[in-house]
């Protein structure tokens, strides 16, 4: 049997892919090799971060880090080892950490990170989806004077609208865990959360009410071509006809490099740790250590940090190190309280090099759509990538002819 669409991969991006195409009419196949209960991006803060957090790749970054690594404070950790890629990648990111592409990506961010908004809330509100959405900004926590002061000095030139300066008191209302060490904080107004896992199960469980289709734990393992089209894709049992492909793997990219695809993005292993805390406590908003690059949401039943990348890491398990790391340096800045029901969590991000996601039509195999390599910021961008791949394939767009493709795409820039 010959389908309409088919999407490989059911994180969040391939759910948006396939929603958006379904509500243009379109009959859609989703396959997965597992069954959607914990995948990358079930692990998400669930800060919605398309403002004021800027990206990876800022000015400075690298000696940023080498500091943070001095203090035993650095988020980020890199396993050597003899990979070409890897060290191509770890080049093309240090180029792209200039002044004059950060304010580009910051641009794009916010474009495409208020459309996401307004698509998040339509959902909910048409759908009637719980999403534990709440559009309540971001509490940036700064624990370094010199980056409290240098933000506060970049707050200048922005709408005072979007931003308020808390005074001591006020940070100590919105996060009431916090200590004394804490230098300042700032509440950025136009940022929003929500539970991913509920966006997730919600979003699956209205696909399938909807009669989208779902084929899991089936991982496709090869795909095939016949006069510059995709003919088919296969598991070690089935093979699977459609008109259409879209490539949502995340940091896998096997069907790609039988394609002979190279996708510049590499497999970046994040963590988090989910809770319960005295409510009392909790914060008010989703909170960003900025110097410590952890992100604290609260949620309806619990609470989650996130933190660490590392690079070059194959190890699929929760490290104790990393996890008792994040710990350690949460808990130099906050009031001392119990973790109950403590959930941890580890998986992959697809990251790029310089935080562009990678999406449109294959040059060459017109039937073939990615949509993939948006690192941590899948939740942010997936309404967004997913409404412009249905315009893609609805409107029969070549990649010239799409100005988000053009814009936003890291296959352009």
């Amino acid at each position: 049997m010959k389908r309409d669409t088919i999407i490989i991969g059911a994180g969040v991006v391939g759910l948006m892919c396939a929603y958006h195409l379904h509500k243009a009419g379109r009959k859609v196949t989703i396959i997965d090799e597992g069954d959607i209960t914990d995948c990358t991006s079930f692990g998400n803060a669930g800060l919605l971060s398309a403002f004021d957090k800027g990206c990876l790749a800022y000015p400075g970054v690298i000696s940023t880090t080498m500091k943070q690594m001095l203090k035993g404070e650095s988020p980020v950790n890199i396993h050597p080892k003899l990979d070409p890629k890897l060290f191509t990648w770890l080049f093309k990111f240090a180029a792209s950490a200039n002044e004059k592409r950060f304010k580009r990506t910051v641009m794009l961010f916010e474009k495409y990170g208020e459309d996401t908004l307004k698509l998040y809330e339509k959902m909910q509100k048409e759908d009637n989806l719980d999403f534990d959405y709440h559009r309540k900004g971001m509490l940036s926590v700064f624990t370094e004077d010199a980056t409290y002061e240098k933000k506060l000095k970049e707050c200048e030139s922005k709408d005072k609208k979007t931003y308020k300066i808390l005074s001591k008191e006020e940070t100590k209302e919105y996060l009431p865990c916090g200590n004394e060490k804490i230098k300042g904080s700032i509440l950025f107004t136009r940022n929003a959360h929500f539970d991913p896992k509920r966006v997730m199960l919600e979003t699956k469980e209205f696909l399938e009410k909807e009669g989208v289709e779902f084929i899991l734990n089936e991982k496709i393992i090869d795909i095939k071509f016949s006069n510059k089209k995709v003919k088919s894709v296969s598991s070690l049992t089935n093979t699977y006809e459609a008109e259409n492909f879209i490539l949502s793997t995340g940091y896998q990219t096997l069907l790609a490099d039988i394609r002979k695809k190279s996708l510049m993005m590499t497999p970046a292993k994040g963590y988090s740790i989910t809770f319960s805390m005295p409510n009392e406590l909790k914060p008010k908003t989703s909170t960003l250590f900025s110097d410590l690059f952890i992100v604290m949401t609260p949620r309806r039943d619990s609470v989650r940090l996130t933190s660490k990348l590392e690079l070059g890491s194959t190890d699929t398990k929760v490290v104790k190190e990393q996890i008792d790391s994040i710990k350690s340096n949460f808990e130099k800045y906050t009031l001392p309280f119990e973790m109950k029901d403590i959930k941890e969590w580890t998986g992959f991000r697809p990251l790029t090099p310089n935080d562009i996601p990678l999406f449109g039509r294959d040059e060459e195999y017109k039937n073939l759509v990615y949509a993939m390599g948006m690192g941590w910021l899948g939740m942010t961008f997936a309404p967004s990538i997913g409404k412009i791949v249905r315009k893609i394939i609805t409107k029969d767009l070549e990649n010239k002819n799409s100005d988000d493709v053009l814009l936003f795409s890291g296959f352009y820039q």
